[in-house]
């Protein structure tokens, strides 16, 4: 892999990731753009303990442009975008409409192929794995920065998700605080430790290959099942055989082999809703552990991929009890997508 770090034309960060060394990246950002002005601020919430990021320079945000606009795709034929060379593997530069900028955190967006009308799971294994290994760069370069606490590379695909640019691309935040859903699993890492004195996350995935049902695929290196209480009508948590902390540990093995395994894991989930259905939307989210946190040792990399849609034509929605009370009610019994996501494997 060759990384090429280079600035656009308002002074945000952009870097490549190219597959061949002898890549050479040397396009100028030819764009007339003014400095980012951001107003991102963190608010707490004294009720909940939480973080709000609020932003309102995102109203003016770039939405649903016609393909011809795309401000992903490589510029060509005197159209500038985000990206000023005329093609590229992987790219990642700063978000021009950040949640969190300067003191509260950072946000990029990362760009899996010039092919505006692919998607991930049209990537090769190669591709996949360069995406990888940008993630994995990523975290390492955010860690090093004194404002960001914990690093969330995600996916959101389809309009039902709330996507807004049609490319295929996914986008990592630097959070200068643990996120909520991390603190809580750090709690119940914690409590478990006090009263087994073993490892929560390993606990549960012993229990998920032992039970079997709910186990969609496994490999020498990795295990991915629909969790026994799964808040979404079809969700799989991937999770690598060696627990580490965050995807700068994974060892060559997990890495080598988890390109082949997420693939085939996206493809299934475009046919379980049968022929002829639109592509399935979907969030796919890397949960690390923060760099520095209470129990940073007992947390456990993994995948989380989920979908909103819930039968053929039918959008699962946070109504009053997820959204007013964060209880779930899923529609979908965990064994039963466990045994659908079985069915659709790949011939």
């Amino acid at each position: 892999m060759k990384k090429t770090v280079t600035t656009l034309a308002d002074g945000r960060e952009l870097i490549y990731y190219d597959a061949a060394e002898d890549t050479v990246r040397d396009a100028v950002d030819q764009r007339p753009l003014d400095p980012v002005s951001t107003s991102s601020e963190i608010r707490h919430d004294p009720l909940l303990g939480d973080a709000v990021a609020i932003a309102s320079h995102r109203q003016a945000r770039t939405y649903h442009p016609p393909a011809d606009a795309c401000p992903l795709c490589p510029s060509r034929e005197g159209r500038h975008s985000e990206i000023p060379d005329d093609h590229y593997d992987v790219a990642v530069f700063e978000n021009r409409f950040p949640s969190l900028a300067g003191d509260s955190g950072r946000c990029e967006v990362v760009c899996f192929t010039s092919d505006h009308d692919a998607s991930f799971a049209d990537l090769t294994e190669e591709q996949a794995a360069l995406v990888l290994a940008a993630w994995t760069d990523r975290t390492a370069a955010l860690a090093a920065l004194g404002q960001v606490t914990q690093v969330f590379c995600f996916e959101n695909r389809g309009a039902e998700i709330g996507v807004t640019l049609g490319h295929p691309h996914g986008q990592i935040y630097g959070y200068p605080f643990v996120t909520p859903r991390t603190e809580l699993m750090l709690r119940s890492a914690a409590r478990h430790r006090e009263e087994t004195g073993a490892n929560l996350f390993d606990a549960v995935v012993a229990r998920e290959e032992k039970d079997g049902s709910r186990v969609v695929l496994a490999t020498d290196h990795w295990i991915a099942f629909v969790p026994y209480a799964a808040h979404w009508p079809y969700e799989v948590h991937l999770y690598p055989r060696r627990r580490v902390s965050d995807l700068r540990e994974l060892d060559e093995g997990a890495r080598t082999e988890f390109p082949q395994v997420y693939l085939e894991l996206l493809r299934r989930f475009d046919r379980i809703f049968g022929p002829g259905e639109p592509p399935t939307p979907y969030i796919s989210a890397w949960h690390q552990a923060p760099f520095v946190a209470d129990g940073r040792e007992d947390f456990a990399l993994h995948l989380e991929l989920f979908t909103i849609r819930r039968t053929s034509g039918k959008l699962k929605f946070l109504a009053g009890s997820e959204s007013g009370m964060s209880v779930f009610i899923n529609d979908v019994p965990p064994e039963a997508a466990a045994e659908r996501l079985r069915e659709v494997a790949s011939q």
